[in-house]
C-alpha cells in the first residue's frame, strides 16, 4: 500500500513507545494518523507536538473503542491501516509462590492475570474487529483494502519466569494472526504481527542502568536495546509491501530469552 495523504491510519497505544514512533513515522509519509491511548496527558501532547489526532480510548471497552473509531473517521475518513500497540506488561509473581514469613502457598491472582489478557489479547482483537468492519466497505486500491499490524512479543514464544500472563497474552496475539488473515483474505485485508524483543519503551526505561546493561548483553548484535524507530520502520514496511501477509516477524537483535 502506498503511504501518502490519501491514506488514514489508527495506532493504538500511540501516545508513547512503539506506538508513538509508528504514528510519527506514518505522519512523516503524509498519512493522516489518529492515536488511541488511555493516557490523556501524553496523548494530547503527541497531538499538539506531532500533529496527530488523539482519541482517549480504553481497548477493553466496546463502547470506548467504537467511540474512538467514530472520532477518527469523522476527522480523517475510514482508516486503511491499523497498528495495534496498546498493551501492558506489569511485573508479575510466579504462578504459585511461597510466603516468606509463613511458608503458605500463594496463588497468582486471577484478576491480575485476566487484566493482562483483556488488554493485550482481547483489546487487540476488539480493535481488529472494529477496524476491519470499516475497511470492508472501502474500494480496492490495487488489490487491497487495508492492512493490520499487531504487536506480539518474543515473550509469547519464550516467556521468562513470572511472565505467564504476559506470555499467554502475546502468544495469543501471535496465534490469532493466521486465522484472522484467512478470515479477512476474501476482503483483501492483510494481517501481520511483529514480535519485538527488548526495546527502549516506558516498560523498560524505569530499569536501573545495570539492569539495562544486562538486558543489552543478551542481544546477539547489536549489543543494545531496540529503538522504537526500528519497530516503526518494520511496521511501515509491512504496510507498504502488499505480499506480506499472515506473518509473525521477530525484531529482536537475535536475543533468545533465558528462563529468568
Amino acid at each position: 500500500m502506498q503511504l501518502d495523504a490519501s491514506i488514514s491510519a489508527v495506532v493504538t497505544g500511540g501516545a508513547s513507545g512503539l506506538g508513538l514512533a509508528t504514528a510519527k513515522a506514518l505522519k512523516a509519509q503524509g498519512v493522516k494518523v489518529a492515536v488511541f491511548d488511555m493516557n490523556a496527558e501524553k496523548g494530547e501532547r503527541a497531538a499538539r507536538e506531532e500533529g496527530l489526532l488523539f482519541c482517549e480510548v480504553d481497548v477493553t471497552s466496546d463502547e470506548s473503542v467504537d467511540a474512538g473509531f467514530a472520532k477518527a473517521r469523522a476527522a480523517h475518513g475510514q482508516e486503511r491501516i491499523l497498528v495495534n500497540c496498546a498493551g501492558i506488561g506489569p511485573a508479575m509473581r510466579k504462578t504459585i509462590t511461597r510466603d516468606r514469613a509463613t511458608g503458605a502457598l500463594v496463588r497468582h491472582p486471577m484478576d491480575a492475570f485476566m487484566k493482562v489478557l483483556n488488554v493485550n489479547l482481547a483489546g487487540t482483537f476488539r480493535c481488529i474487529s472494529a477496524s476491519a468492519a470499516g475497511m470492508m466497505g472501502l474500494p480496492l486500491i490495487g488489490d487491497e483494502r487495508g492492512v493490520i499490524v499487531n504487536t506480539g512479543s518474543i515473550a509469547g514464544v519464550e516467556g521468562q519466569l513470572g511472565m505467564a500472563a504476559y506470555g499467554a497474552s502475546k502468544a495469543g496475539v501471535i496465534g490469532m494472526a493466521l486465522p484472522i488473515a484467512r478470515d479477512l483474505a476474501g476482503e483483501n485485508i492483510r494481517v501481520n504481527t511483529i514480535l519485538p524483543g527488548i526495546f527502549h519503551t516506558p516498560m523498560f526505561e524505569a530499569a536501573a542502568g545495570d539492569q539495562l546493561q544486562s538486558l543489552s548483553a543478551g542481544v546477539l548484535s547489536p549489543k543494545r536495546l531496540g529503538d522504537p524507530k526500528e519497530y516503526a520502520s518494520l511496521a511501515l514496511e509491512l504496510c507498504r509491501n502488499g505480499y506480506f501477509n499472515a506473518e509473525a516477524v521477530r525484531l529482536d537483535g537475535g536475543i533468545r530469552l533465558a528462563p529468568r
